[in-house]
């Protein structure tokens, strides 16, 4: 099974990201983690969009994005496809080539001495 990383993301109408947040925090397996911000969608089919967003010029979204094995993205889908039916619901997935976390640690004289 591959285990490779890879970055999942979902760009959504506002009103229908607390139902994703819902199913990836029920995740099985469980997920490691995920982020969620607004942004503004520019395309080119405004026939949903409110007057407000007609008259700015770009479509209010959600975006939720997720790094998780390769082996775990087809049952995410899935689950979403099946759980969440969202007219306007984009997604993508992305390679990782790495990932990680950087830990902070004070910096030894050493390292003062040479910057």
């Amino acid at each position: 099974m591959d285990q490779s990383p890879c970055k999942l993301t979902l760009v959504c109408p506002p009103a229908s990201e607390d139902c994703i947040v819902e199913l990836m925090l029920n995740a099985e397996p469980p997920l490691s983690g995920f982020t969620t911000w607004t942004a503004d969608g520019h395309g080119h089919d405004f026939d949903d969009a409110t007057i407000r967003e007609r008259v700015r010029g770009r479509i209010e979204r959600s975006i939720l994005t997720v790094v998780l094995p390769r082996s775990h993205l087809a049952a995410l889908l899935e689950n979403i496809r099946l759980n969440a039916a969202i007219d306007g619901l984009t997604y993508w997935v992305e390679p990782i080539e790495a990932f990680g976390r950087l830990t902070c640690t004070a910096p030894t004289a050493d390292a003062k001495v040479a910057a």
